[in-house]
């Protein structure tokens, strides 16, 4: 069980066009995953919103531990998200950085307080999630996360 420190770094994560070839490309070069894969949903993520309304898209997510941080890999599927706005933007690369905050909604109120709204969240089992709209003073979205208990993965690359 990894700790995390209030307000640290936990994850650093990249939207692909093709997460196939994203984990196979992590994998024999850095040695980096095994990779556990899901597919996000409506449904399977609850209180799911993208720019105030409820979400309808699709996307495919891969995560992977170096040391004490995650890395994470999404794909867009169907529908239309934060992670295609980047792709349409900038092409595949760096996304956000995630922030562990225990007390997700604490955190999103102060944030919130000082210009920063959310444009993205919801929860998968136990683990929240809150993307920011920081892009434009850092560059980069901030996501804010509790480190919740998830399900197993669906599936896990290399098999």
């Amino acid at each position: 069980m990894r700790t995390f420190t209030e307000g640290g770094t936990m994850q650093v994560a990249y939207v692909v066009r093709d997460l196939e070839a994203a984990m196979k490309r992590h994998w024999e070069v850095f040695g980096i995953g095994p990779w556990d894969v899901y597919q996000f949903e409506p449904g399977k993520v609850q209180d799911y919103v993208y720019r105030g309304k409820p979400a309808t898209h699709t996307c495919l997510i891969a995560i992977a531990w170096s040391g004490d941080t995650q890395l994470e890999l999404m794909q867009p599927l169907t529908g239309y998200s934060i992670y295609d706005e980047h792709l349409e933007k900038h092409g595949e690369g760096l996304h956000h950085i995630k922030l562990f905050y225990a007390d997700c909604k604490k955190a999103v109120e102060e944030f919130v307080r000082k210009g920063y709204p959310v444009i993205q969240s919801g929860r998968i089992d136990d683990d929240e999630h809150y993307y920011l709209d920081t892009e434009k003073d850092f560059g980069y979205i901030i996501e804010l996360g509790n480190a919740g208990r998830i399900r197993p993965a669906e599936r896990v690359y290399p098999t």
